[in-house]
């Protein structure tokens, strides 16, 4: 029989605080910001202990993720809409004939198409999948990214047993 753990981001503070770029939509074409919210759910079969996955091994996965992103502009490497230069320690970003200069150390380019809320929870979810023992047991692995409460994406990976 299968079951699931659950972290819910808003109460465990597994958050962070960015500022990005949605070219590909008007109003979000702006730089602006968001406290984002980081959700997992993993889908499995108890051990013989009666555990899927150690909460703890997940909070921690989880935290060392978004450590990466808080407090920084994200910026899509792979985005056909945006541009990206390089120069000294300055980020260089085009977007919708706007030009913005940012400190390198204060970006972080991810290798991902867009920030949606929709690419960053593929994003942590490739993470997640990489941090943490992927036992036979789990069957899969959902991840939600909220900008702010009440809206958000979610992500799932399946596994083969």
């Amino acid at each position: 029989m299968s079951s699931y753990i659950y972290i819910d981001g808003w109460k465990s503070n597994i958050r962070f605080s960015s500022a990005h770029i949605l070219p590909e939509y008007e109003k979000c074409g702006r730089l602006h910001g968001h406290t984002y919210a980081v959700h997992a759910k993993v889908v499995g079969k108890p051990d013989e202990k009666g555990i899927i996955l150690d909460f703890s091994i997940l909070k921690d996965a989880l935290r060392e993720t978004v450590g990466i992103l808080d407090h920084r502009i994200l910026i899509p490497e792979k985005s056909g809409v945006v541009s990206i230069e390089r120069e000294n320690d300055s980020i260089k970003l085009n977007s919708l004939g706007k030009l913005y200069v940012f400190p390198m150390n204060d970006c972080v380019l991810l290798p991902i198409s867009s920030t949606s809320a929709e690419k960053l929870a593929q994003y942590i979810l490739e993470a997640i999948v990489e941090k943490i023992p992927l036992s036979k047991q789990i069957e899969s692995i959902e991840i939600g990214v909220d900008e702010g409460f009440g809206q958000g994406a979610r992500m799932s990976k399946t596994f083969e047993g």
